[in-house]
């Protein structure tokens, strides 16, 4: 990315983040301060003037892509939906919609698992998912099938990282059932358990 004459300090930090997810998918977390700077076209001050250290840089970077997930749960909340399992509708949507680019969610994939090797970004990974988890545990449904609904979901949304695609018709019919057990529970329930 070449240097941008007028870049606003918002444009420029938000340029940081982005070269630094490219830098450290393609270099690793030991890609230096200096590279990221050079993929944004800032100098080394310029980034420091916006982030103190690497890690404060790798901390907000991990923040802006668990921002982007919550932000997209709440983009499909239907607001008209006021049932038990409204949130876990919209986390189920949100995992199982069929990505635009599935070259780029593979790479996002790969970035958080690199930046979740790192102590400080694991802990804030740590802490949002125990948030986002209780929100799930308090959204109306029998613990039961939220764990079935939202395991089912976080598996079929890891596929792109091995090189999957979750376009095919069968994830469309799989996201309409989870979502169905989601309004009718006692499906679930009903199911001799453990099976025969």
């Amino acid at each position: 990315m070449g240097r941008t004459a007028g870049r606003s300090p918002e444009d420029t930090r938000r340029a940081l983040l982005e070269s630094a997810g490219e830098v450290i998918r393609t270099r690793g977390l030991n890609a230096s301060l200096d590279d990221i700077a050079r993929h944004a076209g800032v100098s080394k001050g310029g980034l420091i003037y916006h982030f103190a250290s690497k890690e404060d840089l790798l901390l907000e970077l991990a923040r802006s892509l668990l921002a982007a997930f919550h932000t997209d749960i709440e983009s499909r909340l239907d607001p008209a939906d006021v049932s038990a399992g409204r949130f876990t509708r919209a986390y189920v949507r949100a995992l199982l919609a069929p990505p635009s680019d599935e070259a780029a969610l593979r790479r996002s994939i790969a970035l958080i698992s690199q930046l979740s090797t790192v102590p400080a970004v694991a802990s804030l990974v740590d802490a949002d998912t125990a948030a986002l988890t209780a929100e799930l545990e308090a959204d109306g449904l029998p613990l039961d099938v939220m764990t079935l609904v939202t395991s089912a979901a976080d598996g079929v949304s890891s596929a792109p990282l091995w090189g999957g695609s979750v376009h095919g018709p069968e994830y469309r019919e799989l996201e309409n059932r989870l979502i169905q057990l989601t309004h009718q529970p006692s499906l679930w329930q009903s199911l001799p358990w453990p099976p025969a």
